[in-house]
């Protein structure tokens, strides 16, 4: 099984800056785990685009899989209510 390498886009930097300390260690963790499984159970497709959800408490991560490079790209990570905004 191939080991994927997750990527940022640059904003989710800024997408940090508003979620508390102890929570963004939690959600490190959860995207750290897509790299053994990129479309893990409970992972969501979205509709329209290429892109997957998936929820760590009240916050949800947006992110992108490319199974050819073996790359996850975070795109937007955001609590539940304002990750669509």
């Amino acid at each position: 099984m191939a080991v994927y390498k997750v990527f940022f886009k640059e904003s989710v930097e800024k997408d940090f800056r508003t979620v508390p300390r102890r929570d963004v260690k939690k959600i490190l963790h959860r995207i750290e785990s897509l790299t053994v499984e990129p479309r893990p159970p409970g992972c969501e497709k979205l509709t329209g685009i290429e892109r997957y959800r998936i929820r760590q408490g009240q916050y949800r991560i947006v992110y992108s899989v490319q199974d050819d490079e073996f790359t996850v790209w975070i795109v937007k990570i955001g609590h539940r209510k304002d990750v669509y905004r």
